[in-house]
Formats: C-alpha cells, sequence, structure tokens
C-alpha cells in the first residue's frame, strides 16, 4: 500500500511500474490539514501520502504497512521528518490499535490507499506479477499462506468460487478446472505457469488486459485477505478520528470502491429508507459527513502520465460528533 498502489487492467500484468501518487492533489486537498494535526497514513507504501503530508507545517504521521521492506525503505523519510514520522509494521486494520500502543486515542486525519504497490509488483520475487518470472508468492506481509499454497490445497469448487468472487471472472470455472488438472501434473509454483494455465482458458483479443489478470487479482485479494481488512479499516477509522476529522480512501478496483461507498453511505445516512406507507425508520446518529457525494476521479493529464490512475477512485468523509458504532462481526 503505497504511492502509485493498486492495479489497473493492464498493470495487473505487471505494466510498466513507477512510485507516483495516486490523486495526490486530490487526497491533501481532501485531507484540509491543520497546523500540528496529527495524521495516520495507514498504507504508508513507499511514502508519497506521509512525504506531502509532512510538508504542512508541524503535521505529524503515523505510517503503517505490513510489508516490513516498506517500513525499512521508509527509514531516510524517518530520518527527513525529525520527530514528525513514526513508522509501525501491522495491518491497516489495526490502525487505531497502533495509534493507542504510541500514546494517540484520536487522530486528525485516516488515509487508506488500498490495493498492490509497485514495489510489490516490481519485485519478481514477491510473485504479485506475470510480467516477471517469479515464485507464486503475492503475500504483502511475508508470511502465512501463499497463493501457491492456496491453489495447492484448494478444491476445484472454492477455487473456482474465489476466482469468480474476488476477480469478477466469468470463466472462473473452466479456469480452476485447468488449475487442478494441471497442478495434479506437476506442482503450480511460479507465476508464468499460473499465467500460460490461464491464458490458454481465457482468450484475449489485442488491446485487451492479460488473461490471468483477473485470477492473479482474485488470489491476491484471498491471500491477504484484502476486503475483510478494509471493512475493519474503515470501522477502526470511525473509533480513531476526532470530531471534524478527515477520511480519505483510494481505491483501485469496484470491489474495494463498493466497500467503501456502502460505508460511508450507510455512516452518514440520517434515515433508513421508508415510504408513504410505512415511515423511515431512526437509525443512529450519522457518524460521518460526506466531503466527496461520487467518487472523485483522476483528471486526463494523471490518467495519460500514470496508467495506474485510470481506475482510482477517491471518496473522503468528515467524523461527527456521534459515537462511534459496534463493528460488523
Amino acid at each position: 500500500m503505497t504511492t502509485g498502489r493498486g492495479m489497473t487492467g493492464t498493470d495487473a500484468a505487471g505494466g510498466p511500474a513507477r512510485h507516483v501518487p495516486v490523486l495526490l492533489a486530490e487526497v491533501i486537498e481532501a485531507l484540509a490539514l491543520r497546523p500540528g494535526a496529527l495524521v495516520i497514513d495507514a498504507t504508508f507504501g513507499a511514502g508519497g501520502y506521509s512525504r506531502a503530508i509532512l510538508a504542512a507545517p508541524g503535521t505529524q504521521v503515523i505510517g503503517i504497512d505490513r510489508d516490513p521492506t516498506a517500513i525499512a525503505g521508509g527509514s531516510a523519510l524517518v530520518a527527513e521528518a525529525k520527530g514528525r514520522l513514526t513508522l509501525v509494521q501491522d495491518r491497516f486494520s489495526q490502525l487505531d490499535q497502533v495509534a493507542a500502543t504510541l500514546g494517540h486515542d484520536e487522530a486528525d486525519a485516516v488515509v487508506l490507499d488500498i490495493g498492490v504497490s509497485s514495489m510489490q509488483i516490481d519485485e519478481a520475487g514477491r510473485g504479485f506479477s506475470f510480467r516477471f518470472d517469479g515464485p507464486l508468492d503475492m503475500r504483502m506481509a511475508i508470511a502465512g499462506e501463499s497463493a501457491a499454497d492456496l491453489i495447492a490445497r484448494l478444491p476445484e469448487a472454492e477455487l473456482a468460487d474465489l476466482i469468480y468472487t474476488y476477480g469478477e471472472e466469468r470463466l472462473s470455472r473452466h479456469i480452476a478446472r485447468a488449475i487442478v488438472r494441471e497442478r495434479a501434473l506437476e506442482p503450480i509454483v511460479t507465476t508464468r505457469r499460473l499465467a500460460d494455465i490461464v491464458a490458454k482458458v481465457v482468450r484475449s483479443k489485442p488491446g485487451d488486459i492479460h488473461p490471468a489478470t483477473r485470477t492473479f487479482q482474485a488470489l491476491r485479494i484471498a491471500v491477504n485477505e484484502e476486503l475483510a481488512e478494509l471493512e475493519q479499516a474503515l470501522a477502526a477509522a470511525e473509533r480513531i478520528l476526532k470530531s471534524g476529522g478527515r477520511l480519505v480512501v483510494v481505491t483501485f478496483h469496484s470491489l474495494e470502491d463498493r466497500i467503501v461507498k456502502q460505508f460511508l453511505v450507510e455512516r452518514s445516512a440520517r434515515t433508513a429508507g421508508g415510504s408513504r406507507h410505512v415511515p423511515a425508520a431512526k437509525v443512529p446518529d450519522p457518524t460521518f459527513l460526506l466531503i466527496t457525494r461520487k467518487a472523485v476521479a483522476a483528471g486526463e493529464a494523471e490518467s495519460t502520465a500514470n496508467p495506474r490512475a485510470r481506475s482510482a477512485k477517491l471518496r473522503a468523509a468528515e467524523r461527527t460528533g456521534a459515537p462511534a458504532r459496534e463493528a460488523r462481526s
């Protein structure tokens, strides 16, 4: 989770990757930073957002990333910040607990940039991209079950459901059948072998995304539990933000954006619908006020300069003084 984080269609194949903060100007505007603000950059990555946030007078940043290489890579920025930047290796779903451990029970802003980073795509050994041949890994935290492990153990039906649900791949059952057939001959442990298996099932035309794009996306989301992490992170942001604090989230595909949109719509609603015949039900006081009624997209110039920005969507909201709601189990 970093500058340029998230993959568009062609970038899932690992198209030219650059460490460019997506929607940077829009993010900083939405954060509306005040002097001395405490900001949680819960997806630190290469530190693009954090660097821009630190440019505001007196700001303090808590940077969180589950990838130890991102934390190590931020050491130079920590030195430059001279005590205003603290980096912590952890999941972004734990952002409120991280802040509490550092002695903060509230924050002025939380920013989330959801998805895989340019750095992770560029490193063949991480197994996120089929642009390079490497081990089929995809673990952001470099720990736990890898994509190769997942492919090796899942029954065909579960594998098909995973690819359909997280990759929105209509040929998921055909892909799962091919994977199961091929893994019986030889374990699938490299990105290129998996990409080649999928490419024999999913036909593409010139200009289309790589046939394996959606399958790789699905596996990455499953390995890192990304959607559940996002839901938990939104609830954590609600708990840690002070009244008037800002939540800014940048997403890169429809599954993520849908979660953010539904959360903010629900948390900003004053009634639960109703009609002429059935009165509107009362709901708890809104915990957020929408800053962006619709998702903010990158302009033409940024999309041209940075292809990854083409699918980016920004949503932002301001915390009210209402008590945080209980997180869903």
